[in-house]
């Protein structure tokens, strides 16, 4: 079973492990979704990560199907032992048909995203709210420099957490935290909530893999300093780290039947990297998969690795390799593939 942990400074008690389900009614069909949930709850893992604009890639036929899926399996579970994590979706992104096209993160839009998602879930509150990434400018998914030329208006943090406070004191939301955010973004949050006695945010939810550490690089301490706890997502880097698209290009997965998802891992560093910790991996008897899963969930400020898949024996393979310890020699050696193929895929 996997060991429990508080969530940033909150009360809430999280698994190590975190079941993603962004695959659920895309390419994963509800039976299917239904199984990994099962199978997940039988080895632990009560916490379970959605979104209000999954399953990706999203679109108006399928979006909130995600929801719709977990909600018909949270109903025949006892509900106070599932841990429930899902997220509004915001500005930027080109989202029509989720509530006419997300304009900012304020006060009608946090109100209507939550009670939608209450309602496709079949539950009477949320354990963690998250923004689904900055209502700001701000470089994500892929982009990484910051480009003061596209500054936009945004609702303000501090309006933000007030319109937040208000669905908590109804007890519609017990927690809240953040995702794809920045050191400035994490300080501010907490900031404004202490000095005017608003809900504190407990969690980031942002990217962290063998080719993607720059959480490293300034938020570890934030976080740390803050008491927020980090839940990485993309821990296989959308299959890269498996190592089978060393093998084989073309080979089935997210990457080959969506494309699109391809702007952050498809540069130049990236094989260089994935073949030398591939090498790795085999040269000590690991699979790929061991050997990156093993990574995330062995760093300290780590609160909960998700992990997703889109069938039941990926997500067996993947439960299997999140045990596997890594010898100190093994962490010797990947520093030093950091230090020559340091972040390639920020």
């Amino acid at each position: 079973m996997t060991p429990f942990s508080p969530l940033g400074a909150s009360s809430l008690s999280v698994p190590d492990i975190c079941l993603g389900t962004m695959t659920f009614g895309q390419q994963t069909a509800e039976a299917d979704a239904h199984s990994q949930l099962d199978l997940a709850l039988a080895n632990g893992v009560s916490f379970i990560d959605a979104a209000e604009m999954y399953p990706v890639p999203s679109r108006a036929e399928t979006s909130g199907a995600t929801e719709t899926i977990i909600g018909k399996w949270l109903a025949r579970q006892d509900r106070e032992k599932i841990i429930v994590a899902t997220k509004i979706a915001g500005p930027g992104r080109g989202l029509n048909w989720i509530r006419g096209g997300p304009t900012t993160y304020d006060r009608d839009n946090f109100r209507t995203a939550v009670e939608d998602s209450l309602r496709r879930l079949k539950t009477d509150y949320i354990d963690l709210y998250q923004l689904h990434w900055p209502d700001r400018n701000q470089p994500m998914f892929g982009v990484w420099p910051f480009d003061p030329a596209q500054e936009r208006a945004f609702t303000p943090l501090r309006a933000q957490l007030e319109a937040l406070a208000e669905l908590v004191a109804e007890g519609k939301i017990r927690h809240i935290g953040v995702s794809n955010e920045h050191p400035w973004g994490i300080m501010n949050f907490c900031r404004l909530s202490d000095e005017f006695g608003l809900p504190r945010i407990v969690s980031t939810q942002n990217a962290y893999s063998l080719i993607n550490r720059v959480f490293e690089y300034g938020l570890n301490e934030v976080c740390f300093r803050e008491q927020v706890g980090l839940l990485a997502y993309s821990p296989l880097s959308f299959g890269h780290l498996t190592g089978k698209y060393i093998d084989n290009p073309n080979a089935p997965g997210r990457l080959t039947e969506f494309p699109a998802f391809g702007q952050r891992y498809w540069k130049p560093g990236v094989p260089l990297a994935i073949a030398a910790y591939v090498q790795l991996a085999r040269r000590h008897g690991l699979t790929p998969t061991q050997l990156a899963l093993a990574f995330v969930r062995s760093r300290p400020f780590v609160s909960s690795t998700i992990v997703g898949a889109s069938c039941l024996a990926q997500l067996e393979e993947d439960l299997a390799a999140l045990s596997t310890p890594l010898s100190d020699d093994i962490l010797a050696e990947v520093e030093q593939i950091h230090l020559t193929h340091s972040n390639p895929a920020p």
